[in-house]
């Protein structure tokens, strides 16, 4: 994490020169992280908080962190803090750091998960802000994303790959899909998955109006393997 820096145009963090500030991103247990640095240009400073999972065992924080989907996000989308959210963020890692200062006692693992939470939470509020400042963009990957799913009932993808998911069109957007579903479910209020089982159920009832074709086929043509799959897909859904 850079230098704090004010916002700029659109609600990205800027530095005083223009240039955006140093981001802070997130990674997942069993990632492998590389950092590649032009060793002529001075390193910029930075902190990071690494965590063991068993730390979480019976605690809050362990009953919660599968909420907090910015772990699996990718590096290219990571957040961007404005002046006053990195001092935040600041502020909570110098806490985490003095308690790790403290002797251990029967109070430290929950003061520090507690820390830990409250750091994450922050982190749920601002990328929640990047994606309002963000709203033109993710408005058009939302119009994109749409057009795509009707493209992808009349062009025979269906029968060549079966029912379309989240990950296909995040890889279209080129975001990871916890991403792409979060910024979906922000800009429309519905998830992603929801959107893919609403394009579903509209294809089905308009070949069964417009067409004579038997059920079976029409699973077919939308991508179900069985046609009882699609039987249940559709009192499911």
């Amino acid at each position: 994490m850079g230098d704090a820096a004010p916002a700029g145009y659109g609600g990205e963090p800027r530095q005083s020169n223009g240039q955006r500030p140093e981001p802070l991103a997130t990674d997942k247990p069993g990632q492998v992280v590389e950092v590649e640095w032009d060793e002529s240009r001075p390193m910029p400073p930075s902190r990071g908080l690494l965590f063991h999972p068993d730390l979480l065992f019976g605690t809050q924080l362990g009953r919660r962190i599968n909420d907090y989907t910015f772990f699996d996000y990718d590096q290219r989308e990571a957040l961007h803090l404005s002046e006053r959210e990195q001092r935040m963020v600041v502020e909570l890692f110098d806490r985490i750091e003095e308690e790790l200062q403290h002797p251990i006692d029967k109070h430290s693992q929950t003061l520090i998960t507690d820390a830990i939470g409250l750091l994450l939470d922050y982190c749920m509020r601002y990328y929640d802000r990047q994606f309002i400042t963000r709203h033109k963009v993710n408005s058009d990957i939302l119009t994109a994303f749409h057009q795509q799913l009707r493209e992808y009932f009349v062009s025979g993808h269906p029968e060549r790959n079966g029912l379309p998911t989240v990950a296909y069109f995040a890889d279209k957007a080129c975001l990871s899909p916890n991403y792409f579903g979060d910024l979906i479910s922000k800009e429309s209020g519905t998830t992603a998955q929801r959107h893919i089982q609403d394009a579903v159920i509209d294809r089905s009832k308009q070949l069964l109006v417009e067409t004579r074709l038997p059920v079976s086929e029409i699973a077919y043509q939308l991508g179900f393997e069985y046609p009882q799959h699609f039987s249940r897909y559709r009192l499911t859904a």
